[in-house]
């Protein structure tokens, strides 16, 4: 992210929800199958936790599972006219309508993953080599074996209120990062990685995207940029019995 267009993100961020102080996200293991997580299907993502963030009306909510495969990852963007002109992997996607994790595996804050994902299920996964204020990235990574899906969001009466977007991450794709080295792959239960989650949307569409730009943060940073590993907050993998967020 460039740190002039992100000047209004942390503003927004801090205002519009508490800072989630000792908050950490207990990730709960899974045993069903990749195809039916990445369906959407509601009852394959009954264990896991939700969290939510952003101001009305673009909240997004966001849970997370793993295995002893891969990781998976569903957010779900309220937004009635989504919209992208970006196609290709690797796009600056933050540029327009965008979901993100950062993935801090070694919690050093440096050599993260970052993974965006647009409602036209365009990716862009980087290797952060370092934060702000003197970012780094490396574009030329990309996370092996990634699968991603955007799907209509839909309430009751079956009107579009948004999208969602999955993704199975598998744990091999992790290996590339030179924080790897300094963990076990896949995780252990109890392991813990460090994270936050964004959220850019444009509801001026592609004509005016810097109109009433929306960029939220989970875990608010603070400052003109998303890229604050201070900001992190704990990702914690849980035992096949373990589930939801709790605080310390």
């Amino acid at each position: 992210m460039k740190a002039a267009a992100l000047a209004c993100a942390a503003l927004l961020a801090t205002s519009s929800a508490a800072r989630p102080e000792g908050v950490e996200y207990v990730v709960a293991a899974t045993s069903r199958p990749g195809e039916a997580l990445l369906g959407g299907a509601p009852e394959a993502w009954a264990d896991a936790e939700h969290v939510a963030w952003g101001p009305s009306p673009y909240e997004t909510d966001f849970s997370a599972l793993w295995s002893e495969d891969a990781l998976f990852l569903r957010f779900a963007a309220r937004d009635d006219a989504p919209w992208h002109t970006l196609t290709h992997r690797d796009d600056h996607l933050w540029e327009e309508e965008v979901v993100e994790i950062f993935l801090d595996l070694d919690r050093s804050g440096r050599d993260y993953a970052e993974l965006e994902i647009s409602p036209g299920n365009v990716v862009c996964d980087v290797r952060m080599v370092q934060p702000s204020p003197d970012k780094k990235m490396d574009l030329s990574w990309n996370l092996d074996g990634l699968e991603t899906r955007v799907l209509p969001w839909r309430d009751g009466a079956g009107r579009s209120t948004g999208w969602i977007a999955l993704a199975r991450l598998p744990w091999r794709g992790f290996r590339s990062l030179p924080s790897a080295a300094r963990i076990s792959l896949p995780p252990r239960p109890g392991d813990r990685w460090r994270f936050n989650l964004f959220r850019v949307e444009r509801p001026g569409g592609k004509d005016q995207p810097e109109k009433g730009v929306v960029e939220a943060a989970w875990s608010p940073t603070g400052q003109a940029s998303f890229h604050v590993p201070a900001a992190f907050r704990d990702f914690v993998f849980a035992p096949a019995a373990g589930k939801g967020q709790r605080r310390r």
